[in-house]
């Protein structure tokens, strides 16, 4: 595998465990428990601001339950269908497609939650190190963010700090959720940009706002 293929897939590998770790519900602090590596290791492979060892990385592959080839993505391709990034996709939950490929910065994944045949209890809440923006495509969020339950609908959009315990689930009992994240470390957010109305500038050639 030459450099800047090994560089990509470590790169790829941080959002992947993350997106894993999510998907069977366990928080930084259980997994740390589980396999001695640090959660502030852990948080920072996550986020892109570590590389992750070999060592590290098979530790997690056994605890997550999921192969080498699934967390460096050169697993084989599905023999038909759209070309393109295969979603993750464990057992009858979460599908995971990650959008961003790089070291370091904001990350972006879409998630498809399944269908639910009756209420679900209470999302389960975790923590971790970041920022979260989060828009939704289809169907109706549930978040569990602090002491508040909102419930998103298509369009809608929710930014916080993944410091406060917060967990998600289908709010809906008809169809699927889709909704679209953008993660990045403390101090890596996105940052809205509008241009001035017509006529409204600020004189200078530059924006209002």
């Amino acid at each position: 595998m030459a450099g800047d293929d090994v560089t990509r897939t470590l790169a790829a590998m941080g959002p992947r465990l993350r997106a894993v770790r999510e998907r069977r519900g366990v928080t930084l602090a259980a997994v740390s428990r589980a396999t001695g590596v640090s959660s502030s290791t852990l948080s920072r492979i996550e986020t892109g601001r570590r590389k992750p060892t070999l060592e590290v990385v098979l530790q997690l592959a056994k605890e997550y339950g999921v192969s080498l080839d699934e967390l460096a993505g050169t697993a084989p391709a599905p023999a038909a269908g759209p070309r393109g990034t295969a979603p993750h996709s464990f057992g009858d939950d979460k599908a995971v497609l990650p959008l961003t490929r790089y070291v370091g910065g904001l990350h972006a994944h879409k998630h498809v939650l399944p269908a639910v045949g009756e209420p679900p209890g209470r999302p389960r809440q975790g923590t971790h190190e970041g920022h979260e923006w989060l828009c939704v495509l289809y169907g109706r969020l549930w978040i569990a963010l602090g002491d508040q339950d909102l419930v998103l609908t298509a369009g809608d959009v929710i930014e916080f700090d993944t410091r406060v315990p917060h967990g998600l689930a289908n709010a809906g009992s008809t169809g699927p959720v889709e909704y679209l994240i953008m993660f990045g470390p403390q101090g890596e957010r996105p940052r809205l940009r509008a241009p001035a109305a017509a006529g409204r500038g600020t004189g200078d050639g530059t924006a209002a706002g």
